[in-house]
């Protein structure tokens, strides 16, 4: 957000009818534009001591219509991620992807499933252009998405396509505790997911808060820590309650604009990746709250 006020971006974008008009040269023109900005972005990141970065699904506008190498700036493109992924990972800077809601690789429909795996490789060779390993050290981030028609037959689907990705994706993949109560625990997501495939679960505070399994938080966060490979540091989610602290009459699971309670880590070892609506001005304020406490 603090960039944003300079119009540094990764997010520049077009509606289908000025693609269909300007086509894929325009695509790459903004393309490249997103990718300069993502390197600013990275190097604020690290002057101002922040070292989990959730990098933006949207550098490639309209990159379900076209295979990265067709742009026409392809080289400079390659070659600057190439630059951002050298500099993040010589400051040790973690990345991470989310990719979008309508990733849905567990749907019960057959184009639904092929457009998501197309979406999740596109994520996996943007980070296998920036030079980063190909290891849960850079998750790319999903939930399920479905429950159609019972979670055990969407969380089987799930597995299905999981098998059918490539290892640009599969080696990075982590799927997330839901908000909803008649979505995936932790417990659900450990059960139908974790112990068929081996991937690893993200625990969210306020997931969990809203959808508990029959776990205390602790034990709940503690099963999700166990997925995650030894010598990868699990990644988890933080948001407050935006009813709770700031607004009423707002939804269960909306998430706040500000960090109100802070995490409990219970002593436990593992980064955390805030989903408050004031982004890194969220993190800043409470940054320097826990340094007058200290």
């Amino acid at each position: 957000m603090t960039l944003a006020d300079k119009k540094i971006s990764t997010n520049r974008g077009m509606v289908k009818k000025t693609f269909l008009e300007k086509g894929i040269k325009y695509a790459s023109e903004l393309s490249l534009l997103n990718v300069l900005d993502l390197k600013k972005i990275i190097e604020w990141n690290i002057d101002n001591r922040i070292f989990l970065y959730r990098m933006s699904s949207d550098i490639f506008p309209w990159c379900s219509e076209y295979e990265f190498q067709d742009l026409p700036d392809f080289e400079k493109i390659s070659g600057i991620l190439k630059e951002c992924g050298d500099i993040a990972k010589n400051k040790k800077l973690r990345l991470t992807f989310h990719p979008s809601p309508y990733c849905v690789i567990a749907s019960e429909r057959s184009d639904v499933v092929e457009k998501s795996i197309k979406e999740l490789r596109q994520h996996g060779e943007i980070m296998d252009l920036m030079g980063l390993e190909r290891t849960h050290q850079y998750p790319i981030n999903i939930h399920i998405n479905t429950t159609k028609p019972t979670k055990e037959d969407a969380a089987n689907r799930f597995c299905e396509s999981y098998n059918l990705l490539p290892q640009c994706v599969k080696k990075r993949l982590v799927v997330e505790v839901d908000d909803k109560k008649s979505q995936f625990t932790s417990v659900d997501l450990y059960n139908m997911v974790h112990l068929k495939v081996g991937i690893p679960v993200t625990f969210d505070y306020l997931h969990n808060e809203c959808n508990p399994p029959e776990l205390n938080e602790e034990n709940s966060l503690k099963l999700c820590l166990s997925t995650w490979s030894e010598g990868i540091i699990p990644v988890t989610h933080y948001s407050d309650s935006k009813k709770l602290f700031e607004d009423s009459s707002s939804k269960e699971v909306a998430h706040s604009d500000w960090i109100w309670r802070g995490p409990e880590t219970y002593g436990l070892n593992f980064s955390i990746e805030l989903e408050v609506k004031m982004k890194e001005k969220a993190l800043l304020k409470y940054r320097d709250s826990l340094m007058v406490s200290l």
